[in-house]
């Protein structure tokens, strides 16, 4: 299947960030893996003048996914901190709309939409078709998708541009599998026509 880019697409990433890359305090095994081919879409979207949307984790220091507070996480993505911060790898444009959650320290939010600006910020910009990819696949990024479907947003999953934590060694394969039950399309960089 090839897909023609269009007016009322955006591309959104999904926490990929430091500290859920090798070396950080919640690592995504070979996370550093999707930022070349990220690093691909952002090129082909920005060359098209399409919307480029980046999500955050963004935890105060006490937050509740913690495992401190008694969470199910080591601390990571501290507000302000190197291990919340893109990698310098990661090629936005300057015009990236970023998206910070998981900012209240009693409520844990996997999903971009949750409690943020996102949902208004895609139908401000007429979105109707959103690819989503990132870290890690059976976490932010199936809750992102979930929404994204909810919203009722044409959406594509950038299989290529994903990878999990592998907790279980099919969650990876499971969520990808439950997104596109869902309605969620999976695509690679190679099925995208300008």
């Amino acid at each position: 299947m090839i897909v023609t880019l269009d007016s009322g697409d955006a591309l959104i990433l999904v926490d990929v960030q430091n500290d859920f890359l090798p070396g950080g305090s919640l690592a995504v095994p070979m996370g550093n893996e999707v930022i070349p081919i990220l690093n691909r879409y952002i090129s082909l979207f920005h060359a098209h003048g399409l919307g480029i949307f980046a999500t955050r984790d963004w935890h105060p220091p006490d937050h509740s996914s913690f495992l401190e507070q008694g969470g199910a996480w080591p601390p990571h993505c501290i507000a302000a901190t190197p291990g919340a911060a893109f990698p310098a790898s990661l090629e936005f444009p300057c015009d990236t709309q970023i998206i910070s959650k998981a900012t209240n320290r009693g409520k844990d939010a996997y999903s971009g939409f949750d409690d943020t600006q996102l949902e208004p910020l895609l139908k401000w910009s007429g979105i109707g078709r959103v690819f989503i990819g990132g870290l890690a696949t059976e976490y932010c990024v199936l809750n992102t998708v979930k929404d994204a479907l909810e919203y009722r947003y044409v959406t594509f999953v950038l299989e290529d541009a994903v990878r999990a934590m592998n907790i279980s060694t099919d969650d990876g394969r499971q969520a990808l599998e439950e997104m596109t039950r869902l309605g969620a399309i999976p695509i690679r960089f190679e099925s995208l026509a300008a």
